[in-house]
């Protein structure tokens, strides 16, 4: 039997295990990136362990999130990952270089090679053939102390891809209709591997788009072929020898299979507040709107915004929309302001954002009270934006452009015949705000400003765990909830401590005041818990409020890892019914707990409070109970590295 491009991957890459889906492997990480909001906790990670430099094929260091500066705490934590990537053999990208994501497909990505990123999407570089995976931030630091990076084999999902896209219809629209097919929760599990004759009619910044939102999907990643088409984009970017041809063998199987004929769709939308929430631009009609974003590592190509351009020019945007676009890189950047494109956008009104996250995070443009805000974005949670009242569509740049001169969520077939955008021979190429690190790192000083605070290291699991359930939440609880990541926070990512008075605020503000009140205790969550960011404060910072376990219905992927990582037990209910038997203020045991976990035994909680016992399930390898026993994965490293 042949092998998938996914399989390939990861057989060309494993440490441990078997290829067999459910099962523990390992696998060598040739490239490593970060990004400012969860590099900084990294790095400090990092440090933590005692390795001198990375021993990784290449760690770049982004600075795309916390851009905006209205005190020291930003440009403190900026300085202190630029030395500290000098010292350790780390490239920075600075800022105003452009977003990770979009950065990285363009100078650094090679297919073939594995990825981990500590960031949700970086799958994005499945659009090149990478096997490209998010993770909380501890993992990526032990990945660039040269440690193999742990993960349960994922089954093998086949989309393929029939037909053309029609006019007006974008790679948007391919995977928002997956999402449609799918819901958040339906990659789980999963690696989504593109195929089909359709797949040859997709630039690389179109499967980008694709693989980008495949971390909606709650998927370990999603990857395209490396074909001509790859070649020629790498080409494009000076970058032809990073190219090698990686396809599916002709009797590859796969796990399971979704096809989608892209000549049958039409412009598409994700209603509020979840990416799934999809319905055509047609059926949901001409709303009423008040902003309109398009950028993000989503839809901030060379592509998507030479489109936008040729949409925008010799027009003028409604009176009632604000317009903000945001070029992913400065690359991007550079080209569209010399070839006349950016002059189009600011003539057309549009106001012109950085080379960063911004508004996709919640750094900036905020709509206002009770908004319509159409963005290219990927997630559209409720209050992600800044506005809590504010209502969030994701659409296409084609959508998003077409919208903002007509004022109303607008189908863009009604604009007339569709401009085609023929990617460049050449892009300008210009590394110059990219550093590369130290060639002998031993005497750079690393710069620590005041607002970087130590993290919380837990301790080894006790012979049992007693509390309270502190609170109780529903389905699809995303890492925005538990750590609001909004541009009032994100500049104390580094100050676990004041992070900790904003902990599931949006779900009950008087969370971390009971939480400390109480010492800890536990937390109850629905189906989904965690989804979203890979943010391991959402792991940190109830760490440091003393939670000891979350038991849920289910839990995402990267949350669950982050929250094994930091030594708190993610349990789930054996039966979901069960659910209904805790009350937020309960009294819960979990009795014999470490016994339990160290021999794998059944897991009892006992309710006290209502004197019930409710049997529990906890699905760890052999490793991640030594690691859960340790009180996390930075103790489980010290005592393998000191050999006790």
């Amino acid at each position: 039997m042949g092998y998938n491009i996914a399989q390939k991957l990861i057989k060309s890459h494993l440490v441990s295990g078997e290829m067999v889906p459910g099962t523990d492997i390992s696998i060598r990480i040739d490239q490593t990136l970060t990004q400012d909001s969860t590099g900084t906790m990294a790095y400090l990670q990092f440090e933590a362990m005692g390795i001198p430099r990375v021993k990784t094929e290449k760690s770049v260091a982004y600075i795309d999130h916390n851009t905006l500066q209205s005190g020291f705490e930003n440009a403190d934590d900026h300085k202190y990952i630029q030395t500290v990537a000098k010292k350790h053999g780390i490239y920075y990208s600075r800022p105003g270089n452009g977003i990770c994501h979009q950065v990285h497909l363009e100078r650094f990505g090679k297919p073939g090679k594995t990825l981990l990123g500590s960031d949700s999407h970086t799958p994005t570089g499945g659009g090149i053939g990478m096997l490209a995976i998010g993770a909380g931030g501890l993992d990526v630091a032990v990945a660039m102390g040269g440690g193999a990076y742990h993960l349960t084999m994922p089954k093998i999902k086949k989309v393929t891809l029939n037909g053309k896209l029609g006019p007006w219809v974008s790679a948007k629209d391919i995977i928002l209709e997956v999402l449609r097919l799918l819901s958040v929760k339906g990659g789980v599990g999963y690696i989504i591997e593109y195929a089909g004759e359709g797949v040859k009619t997709l630039s690389v910044p179109e499967r980008a788009t694709i693989t980008n939102m495949g971390a909606e999907l709650g998927a370990t990643t999603s990857v395209f072929p490396s074909d001509e088409i790859t070649k020629e984009f790498l080409a494009a970017q000076g970058r032809e020898s990073d190219w090698k041809e990686l396809l599916p063998d002709e009797d590859a199987k796969y796990d399971d299979e979704i096809t989608i004929d892209m000549s049958s769709l039409s412009p598409l939308a994700a209603k509020p507040h979840m990416p799934d929430n999809v319905d055509t631009v047609r059926n949901i009609g001409p709303i009423k709107i008040d902003q309109v974003f398009i950028g993000s590592c989503t839809n901030s190509s060379y592509r998507d915004m030479m489109l936008t351009a040729k949409i925008l020019k010799g027009k003028t945007v409604h009176p009632d929309i604000s317009l903000v676009i945001g070029p992913g890189s400065k690359q991007v950047l550079n080209m569209i302001a010399q070839n006349g494109a950016l002059a189009d956008m600011i003539a057309a009104g549009a106001r012109i954002l950085e080379s960063a996250c911004g508004p996709c995070i919640g750094m900036g443009q905020a709509p206002r009270t009770n908004a319509v805000s159409l963005r290219t974005n990927n997630r559209n949670f409720e209050g992600r934006s800044g506005t809590a009242s504010a209502g969030v569509y994701i659409v296409s740049p084609e959508t998003a452009a077409v919208s903002a001169l007509t004022g109303v969520l607008t189908d863009p077939r009604t604009f007339g015949e569709a401009f085609k955008i023929d990617m460049p021979k050449s892009f300008l190429i210009n590394d110059n705000m990219i550093d590369a690190p130290a060639d002998e790192g031993e005497n750079i000083e690393v710069v620590r400003g005041p607002n970087i605070k130590p993290f919380p290291v837990n301790v080894k699991l006790p012979e049992a765990l007693e509390g309270k359930a502190l609170i109780k939440v529903g389905d699809n609880i995303t890492t925005d909830h538990i750590m609001p990541s909004n541009a009032k926070l994100l500049p104390y990512r580094s100050n676990i401590p004041y992070l900790s008075e904003f902990c599931l605020v949006p779900c009950d503000p008087d969370f971390p005041k009971r939480a400390k009140e109480h010492g800890g205790g536990f937390i109850i969550g629905g189906v989904n818990y965690g989804q979203g960011s890979s943010r391991e404060h959402a792991a940190l910072v109830p760490l440091y409020l003393g939670i000891k376990a979350v038991i849920a219905k289910s839990f995402a992927r990267i949350h669950m890892a982050n929250l094994i990582n930091s030594g708190i037990i993610p349990l789930t209910f054996n039966n979901e019914d069960d659910y209904g038997k805790i009350s937020e203020g309960d009294v819960l045991l979990l009795d014999n707990i470490r016994e339990n976990i160290k021999e794998g035994k059944p897991i009892v909680l006992k309710n006290k409070t209502k004197n019930i016992s409710i049997p529990l399930e906890v699905v760890l390898s052999e490793r991640q109970r030594n690691i859960i026993l340790e009180g996390g994965l930075l103790n489980y490293t010290k005592k393998q590295s000191e050999g006790k």
